[in-house]
């Protein structure tokens, strides 16, 4: 059954070389596997893979999301490396200094070397 399988973040990109930069220099994922169909990081135990298409850095949501237990020092380290985090303006969520906070977490979300939102997330505890 499904849920006992393991489960990966497929990304689109329009620039595989410009995106295996930015993935393995800015964001410092391990690059696992890598073939002429398929590129692979390594996450927490998780894969996120990428493949090239126009079509790449389109989509208007988050394509995925890193559970971090310091949220702070992770967007610290992520600007140290040139990462810019969204600023966000809507009914549901608004941001400050690119942190959206509600009850139950604190979340960023910027944006790959190909246009891809991404997010990082610090659960609240309680």
């Amino acid at each position: 059954m499904l849920s006992d399988s393991p489960i990966a973040a497929i990304i689109p990109v329009n620039d595989m070389n410009r995106a295996k930069r930015f993935y393995s220099e800015t964001l410092g994922l391990p690059l696992t596997r890598e073939t002429p169909e398929d590129t692979r990081y390594e996450c927490g135990g998780t894969t996120i893979g990428l493949y090239e298409t126009p079509y790449g850095g389109q989509a208007g949501h988050t394509l995925a999301s890193w559970k971090v237990d310091d949220l702070d020092g992770e967007m610290s380290q992520l600007r140290s490396k040139g990462v810019t985090f969204e600023e966000y303006d809507l009914p549901d969520i608004k941001t400050v200094d690119g942190v959206a906070e509600s009850d139950t977490m604190r979340g960023a979300w910027f944006k790959d070397s190909e246009g891809n939102i991404l997010c990082v997330v610090e659960e609240r505890k309680g």
